[in-house]
């Protein structure tokens, strides 16, 4: 029996966007980090948004976005996503193709069983090979995270390219499984091709305003009065625009967009100032403590959450009785407050239970709806011990509930809705509203008919609750 062959995608890109040399390439990076050594650090980075034009460029722009990394931090995965520069796809690429990415500092593995279960997901994600091979976003990101962080965790290399919103929205969605504690999402991108430099100025601060926002249709609407405005020489306000699209649908209203550095190539050679490439870095931060009707949960609280959720289906499976330890630092987990656990396999739901309800506290609940989640969905079969490592966990902390008078105090997206009218009773997530494309009124009168049992104009003279989710 031999064993499989090992398959490397080359560092095509070394001696031409960087150095192939691995000394001189370590220094280069490292030049570029300690240049931001006195910028804060956050154990709290979702995402970033990077650029990858050659390092003389863009590499202190970059260097700016990494080095707001905790390089502390133990993450599971890396999701790369980037534009395509060589191949249209009408959709998204993982690559799946090879077990590790080389580069001159050594060879970076490749996820490549979530890679494999993404490309199944063909209405959205097919493998194209051109779009990897060669492509420069990707790759140029790889020194900079083996600089920064040490031991980089597998990649997940993904190549977006399509301009059709619903394949955008769709691609988040099977990637919001995964936009969790537990991973770190690099997005690909420069921003301004080609205008003279104030113009470049102008547009990319236009842009950046944009994604601070956090809306990602104030975003679209940017791009194209960019382009509307007919500035001259300008090809595009950010050509990694798709990827960018689908962090900000995966980011809601629940990360705090923050903008770090912003240069563009006439700032490092003044005599191309006519015609130059904008660089901007950003950082998505989960909010260390979102304020939701007055509970809060820190980024603490949220980890010792998943702590209690993971040990409390070990636990179980090994016919051990679970300890949840010393909870005294997180006093919120001992708020009374109803919970959610969703648990995730390569993107597939493979568990989801929830209580809803203010009688319980909060680590308690967790415990026992990981648990539910794993063994008593009748939807699946019982979780078994070898697939626990595998597993993601997402956490819905719901908070106390707020009865209404009318839907006017009712905000899409940011709400849940509980509707009570009698012995019935039902309700919708605030994600769910992500997953549709409803009205505000449809919102709540789906959630009367489909889940309280009431009509579709039941919640008219029915008791309105609203709730607020904090996911992670």
């Amino acid at each position: 029996m031999t064993n499989k062959e090992i398959t490397i995608r080359p560092a095509y890109q070394a001696g031409r966007f960087y150095e192939r040399n691995p000394e001189r390439l370590s220094k280069e990076v490292d030049s570029y980090l300690d240049a931001h050594a006195q910028n804060p650090s956050y154990d709290n980075v979702a995402a970033l948004i990077v650029p990858h034009a050659g390092y003389y460029y863009s590499g202190n722009v970059a260097a700016a976005a990494y080095m707001a990394l905790n390089p502390k931090m133990q993450y599971k995965r890396v999701f790369l996503l980037g534009p395509s520069h060589q191949a249209w796809l009408d959709g998204s690429s993982a690559d799946s193709a090879y077990d590790f990415y080389a580069t001159p500092l050594g060879n970076v593995k490749v996820d490549k069983e979530t890679a494999q279960m993404l490309n199944q997901q063909k209405e959205v994600f097919h493998y194209k090979e051109k779009a990897h091979q060669g492509e420069h976003c990707l790759e140029v990101q790889l020194p900079f995270l083996q600089r920064r962080l040490g031991d980089v965790p597998p990649i997940v290399p993904i190549i977006i390219s399509t301009d059709d919103f619903d394949k955008l929205k769709q691609t988040a969605e099977l990637l919001r499984p995964y936009f969790n504690d537990d991973n770190l999402f690099v997005i690909s991108s420069d921003f301004s091709h080609y205008p003279a430099y104030d113009d470049a100025c102008k547009v990319d601060a236009k842009t950046a305003e944009a994604i601070q926002s956090g809306d990602v249709w104030e975003l679209i609407r940017t791009v194209e009065q960019n382009h509307r405005d007919n500035i001259p020489n300008l090809s595009t306000s950010a050509c990694g625009l798709f990827p960018i699209i689908v962090l900000m649908l995966l980011a809601g209203n629940q990360y705090e967009p923050k903008h770090i550095l912003y240069q563009n190539s006439g700032d490092i050679d003044s005599n191309h100032a006519g015609g130059v490439v904008g660089y901007h870095a950003f950082a998505f931060l989960r909010n260390k403590a979102k304020e939701t009707n007055g509970f809060t949960l820190t980024d603490e609280e949220k980890h010792k959450l998943k702590e209690i959720a993971f040990g409390s289906i070990k636990t179980a499976i090994q016919h051990e009785k679970f300890n949840p330890g010393d909870l005294t630092p997180y006093p919120a987990l001992n708020a009374k407050c109803g919970a959610f656990v969703s648990l995730h396999q390569h993107g597939h739901l493979r568990g989801c239970i929830g209580h809803f309800g203010e009688d319980t506290p909060l680590n308690e609940i967790v415990a026992e709806m990981a648990r539910a989640a794993a063994f008593e969905d009748p939807r699946f079969p019982k979780l078994r011990s070898d697939e626990l490592d595998d597993t993601d966990i997402e956490i819905s902390v719901l908070t106390p509930m707020r009865r209404i008078q009318s839907i006017d105090e009712f905000q899409l997206h940011r709400h849940g809705i509980y509707i009570r009218k009698g012995w019935r009773s039902g309700t919708f997530l605030p994600q769910v509203a992500d997953e549709v494309d409803w009205t505000k009124e449809e919102f709540i009168s789906h959630c009367a008919r489909d889940k309280a049992g009431t009509g579709w104009d039941g919640w008219r003279d029915a008791e309105l609750y609203v709730y607020e989710a904090i996911v992670f």
